[in-house]
């Protein structure tokens, strides 16, 4: 038997997991200022890992409420070029009123996309950060793949991810995320003739895990 906890618990999940993996509509919003507010520090560590240098060219893919794109663009400073990636129209409209003055000045660049069709030319990319985006892509290969693909030779991606087997406990995870453990995005980055890394912390109540891949030559 089904039991009021659950049957108002599972809608209430199933609705947050669909928002993490694209915010969108009237709860959008929200959505992208809890994102930046329990991504922070995961954010800052993956532009750490990820290493972008001054005057470099350097991408968040699925950068939901903006953390990434303002760390990046100060990081790379006036020399440089940040670029945002996202599948949801409603984070990147969010974006352009957010960074309204680093877009016009072409400090920061925004882009519709996806971890498995990334927006830009092979090797046009020094550092790229993705973090908690992983869990909804089917095609993890696919999305090593371009990694491979668009950075420069020396380049580095960092993907942050929570800890599987903790997140394997919250609700909202049986519905649409597909938690991989730490081996296998390692491996996969690997096949792609990456160099990897793997940084591990205690964050509060959730382990995180900072995957770095660099391009050698």
């Amino acid at each position: 038997m089904v039991s009021l906890r659950e049957n108002l618990i599972t809608p209430l999940a199933r609705t947050v997991a669909g928002q993490l993996g694209r915010p969108h509509g009237p709860l959008g919003g929200v959505v992208a200022e809890a994102l930046d507010r329990g991504n922070g520090q995961a954010i800052a560590t993956a532009v750490s890992a990820a290493q972008p240098p001054a005057g470099g060219v350097a991408a968040d893919i699925g950068f939901g409420g903006g953390a990434g794109l303002r760390l990046l663009v100060d990081t790379v400073g006036t020399g440089g070029t940040a670029h945002g990636v996202e599948i949801s129209d409603d984070m990147l409209r969010r974006a352009r009123r957010r960074f309204r003055r680093d877009l016009d000045s072409n400090r920061l660049k925004l882009h519709r996309g996806s971890l498995t069709a990334l927006p830009f030319d092979d090797a046009a990319l020094d550092a790229a950060i993705t973090v908690n985006t992983i869990y909804f892509v089917d095609d993890l290969d696919a999305v090593c793949a371009e990694f491979a693909r668009t950075l420069r030779p020396g380049g580095r991606v960092a993907i942050g991810i929570g800890d599987p087997d903790t997140m394997r406990q919250l609700p909202v995870t049986p519905h649409g995320f597909r938690l991989r453990p730490v081996d296998d995005i390692v491996a996969a980055l690997q096949r792609t003739g990456l160099t990897t890394d793997v940084l591990s912390r205690a964050e509060g109540r959730l382990p995180r895990h900072t995957i770095t891949a660099q391009r050698d030559g």
